[in-house]
């Protein structure tokens, strides 16, 4: 990484860090200053659910590595769409295989709110990434290779032609159309907007896995990951006015997402709907009881290997994911 660079990153974190000192003071509180400190989740005890009865129950680490795979996906996305560069080597490594994130370029945003947030949540991912991976300790996986790059059978361009968003090439010849989620700020809203939603969905339906000692600290970050995920939306609706383009083509990636985790219909676009009584937007995903929903680790998968099958790899992990979780459901 260039001096230049680093400065770009450090200015980027530096400008948060008063925010980032206070979140770290609350997940000390909820880990235990010892975990935060360097000693490792697989230096602590793990309690009655390390030593269940059932050996497929996942352990409180096994969820969390899950949950850093993720944080690499979208800390590398934003990062490299802020300053142009991914994440430092040094956060990289761990147990499994360790891959690259590969493509992507730093966005020329034009809206200066929409870079503005960019910004915020790149250093909020980033800032996850590297608290994972502390508490984790020496059980923290290494990123596995991720594809964030711009190809007509690249990860985006796939996710894309599922939602109908670019074209799909005749049966029996090669694939052109691409989308490029770096091309302009309403591209790369809509990059985001394949993520956001899941990550919120996968911190909550991860929460009844988790012990007392670590389900508020991922209370913290789906909190952190839902605010996220409502600004996207609300980027998306508000710049909807002016091309509604906008709005149709994130209820299309809802709908794509649906086709791949399952026959329940889970997801949301950012139109008005029934749930919502039809009104002006609808900004907050949730049932008819305004509670949001959730996806098991397997449907997070199928939406992130863009794949309704039960598979180890694909989409956006071409080798699939580090960790004891990593197949996908059967849907």
């Amino acid at each position: 990484m260039t001096d230049d660079v680093s400065k770009q990153l450090i200015d980027v974190l530096d400008r948060r860090v008063e925010r980032r000192n206070e979140r770290r003071d609350f997940f000390k509180t909820a880990f235990g200053a010892a975990a935060v400190a360097g000693a490792g989740i697989g230096a602590m005890s793990m309690g009655s659910r390390a030593s269940a009865a059932d050996p497929t129950t996942p352990t409180d680490p096994d969820i969390l590595n899950f949950a850093l795979n993720l944080e690499y996906l979208e800390a590398q996305f934003y990062s490299v769409a802020v300053t142009g560069v991914g994440l430092s080597p040094s956060m990289l490594t761990g147990t499994g295989t360790q891959g690259a994130a590969v493509g992507g370029r730093k966005v020329v945003f034009t809206d200066p709110l929409v870079a503005a947030y960019a910004k915020e949540i790149a250093a909020d991912e980033i800032t996850h990434v590297t608290f994972l991976r502390t508490a984790l300790g020496s059980s923290a996986v290494a990123q596995p290779a991720i594809d964030i790059g711009i190809t007509p059978t690249g990860a985006f361009s796939s996710a894309a032609r599922a939602a109908g968003l670019i074209a799909s090439a005749p049966a029996g010849t090669a694939q052109t159309s691409v989308f490029d989620p770096y091309a302009n700020d309403d591209a790369f809203l809509l990059g985001a907007f394949i993520f956001e939603d899941v990550g919120v969905t996968a911190y909550k339906g991860a929460a009844p896995l988790l012990t007392k000692t670590y389900i508020e600290a991922a209370a913290g970050i789906l909190a952190v990951e839902a605010y996220h995920a409502a600004l996207v939306r609300t980027a998306l609706y508000a710049r909807g006015v002016a091309t509604p383009s906008l709005r149709t083509s994130a209820d299309a990636i809802s709908n794509a997402r649906d086709s791949l985790d399952g026959a329940t219909d889970l997801d949301q676009g950012i139109s008005p709907t029934t749930i919502n009584g039809g009104a002006a937007s609808n900004i907050v995903p949730l049932d008819s009881n305004g509670i949001a929903f959730s996806r098991t680790t397997g449907q997070v998968l199928n939406i992130v290997y863009l794949n309704n099958a039960s598979v180890a790899m694909g989409g956006f992990f071409p080798a699939g994911v580090n960790g004891n979780i990593k197949t996908s459901a059967a849907n």
